[in-house]
């Protein structure tokens, strides 16, 4: 089997994002859903919807549990805000499901999982919305991130007619929960863990790590191994994920998505390490970085 293939810019400018027109308007570069947070941490929705306008979606909306819905409301006033029913551990009801199904299809990228805690509720719930999603191909893209991905683990696999139009952002431990295997051997072999995982899920998968290794279900492979320590950090997840979510509603392919974020994310923390130092920047910090990389990469003039 050949190695992977490095994510490097001039990957990227061989690969390019769709470019929005001048004329455009927000609704050109898509709408984005995410469902996301919890009562313990409400961040994880407040980064990934920012760094999906970061990364160029038009429109945003966040789903979240209602208690905490006014204060992300004030905290991220470009997003619609919709509060749902919370449990009794502060996730998201399982019972939101229908109305997020609704929600969701009127959009073009939907992410789910970032800063859900409870672990029972966020699986039903991601499983209900991969079961009601399933369906028409102009359907949105997915994103599985964090706590959705436990719905994966009891389906096995992506809905049929999701096989290839979804992307999981799994770190190593998740990996190995995914696939029933111990942590050790994920990390033992990680390039060959996410291909088995894509193909076995029929999703694209990003696999972090110090290098991260993105694979798809047709057996293609890359890996992207220019990221800094201080990337491993409270919330850099989150903001990953809200990349590749906005990316995805802008029209990319989930394997272009996944590629571009990844390294738009690593480059973000490349290029604060140099400013702050290797170690202590935040990831909100992060998203501020990725509009002029992308300028720099996608060169529009």
């Amino acid at each position: 089997m050949s190695d992977p293939v490095a994510v490097t810019p001039e990957l990227l400018r061989r690969t390019p994002l769709p470019r929005p027109s001048e004329e455009g308007d927000k609704e050109e570069r898509g709408r984005v859903l995410v469902v996301a947070g919890s009562v313990q941490v409400p961040g994880g929705a407040l980064l990934a919807g920012i760094g999906a306008l970061r990364a160029g979606a038009g429109k945003l909306q966040i789903a979240t549990c209602a208690s905490v819905a006014p204060h992300l409301g004030l905290a991220v006033p470009e997003a619609l805000v919709a509060g749902l029913p919370e449990t009794a551990e502060g996730g998201i009801s399982p019972d939101a499901a229908t109305a997020l199904i609704e929600r969701a299809r009127r959009c073009d990228a939907v992410l789910i999982g970032p800063g859900m805690m409870d672990r029972p509720a966020v699986a039903a719930l991601a499983g209900a919305l991969l079961r009601g999603l399933d369906g028409p191909p102009d359907g949105p893209s997915l994103l599985l991130d964090a706590g959705a991905l436990a719905a994966l683990e009891q389906a096995g696999a992506a809905p049929p007619h999701r096989a290839g139009r979804m992307v999981v952002t799994p770190h190593s431990g998740e990996m190995a929960s995914l696939l029933g295997m111990e942590r050790a051997d994920v990390s033992a072999d990680p390039p060959g863990v996410a291909l088995r995982a894509a193909r076995q899920l029929g999703a694209v998968v990003a696999l972090k790590g110090s290098c991260t290794h993105i694979a798809t279900p047709e057996g293609a492979r890359w890996a992207y191994d220019r990221g800094r320590v201080g990337l491993a950090t409270s919330g850099s997840g989150d903001t990953l994920a809200g990349i590749v979510a906005g990316l995805l509603a802008r029209g990319a392919p989930p394997e272009v998505a996944a590629i571009w974020a990844v390294y738009l994310h690593g480059e973000a923390g490349n290029r604060l390490a140099r400013r702050h130092g290797p170690l202590g920047y935040l990831a909100r910090e992060l998203l501020a970085e990725v509009p002029a990389i992308l300028a720099e990469l996608c060169d529009w003039s």
